[in-house]
C-alpha cells in the first residue's frame, strides 16, 4: 500500500480547466503524474456513463472539471447541467459500491493553474488514504 499510486481520469472543459492544466505546465508547476486528462468541449457534455466506464477500466478516481458558475460557461448553462447531473450521480456511486470521495466535480478557470494543482494534490492524497478501487463494476455499452 505504501507505494500505491492512484490512477485519476480527468474530464476537463476545453475553455477553462484544460487551459488551466496547460498554464500549469507552461508555468512549470509540478503536480503528481497520476492524472490522465481527457479534453471535452464542456463539462455538461460528460455523460455519467463515461465516469463509470473510467472506473471500470481501472481508474481509482475521476474528476469532472469545468467553468465557474454562474456565467463563465461558453455554452451558457453547461456547467449547471453538469452540476445537476453529477449531484444525482454521486448518490448512484454508492449503489455501485464506489466511495463518493473517488469522484469530484470542480470549477477551475483558465487562470487558476494553482487551483488545478491543489485539486490534483488533494485527490491523490484522498485516494492514497482510500487505497485501490476494488473492481467489480461492469458497464454495458
Amino acid at each position: 500500500m505504501a507505494d500505491f499510486e492512484p490512477k485519476i481520469v480527468v474530464y476537463a472543459c476545453n475553455w477553462c480547466t484544460y487551459a488551466a492544466t496547460d498554464l500549469a505546465g507552461t508555468s512549470r508547476m509540478s503536480y503528481p503524474e497520476n492524472v490522465r486528462i481527457i479534453r471535452v468541449m464542456c463539462s455538461g457534455r460528460v455523460d455519467p456513463q463515461f465516469v463509470l466506464q473510467a472506473f471500470a477500466d481501472g481508474a481509482d478516481g475521476v474528476i469532472v472539471a469545468g467553468c465557474h458558475p454562474p456565467a463563465d460557461c461558453h455554452y451558457i448553462e453547461g456547467n449547471y447541467k453538469a452540476f445537476r447531473r453529477f449531484e444525482l450521480f454521486k448518490k448512484l456511486l454508492e449503489a455501485f459500491g464506489i466511495e463518493k470521495e473517488r469522484f469530484r466535480l470542480e470549477w477551475i478557470s483558465a487562470a487558476e493553474a494553482s487551483r488545478w494543482v491543489q485539486v490534483v494534490n488533494e485527490m491523490v492524497a484522498e485516494l492514497k488514504k482510500l487505497g485501490p478501487l476494488k473492481k467489480n463494476l461492469e458497464v454495458k455499452e
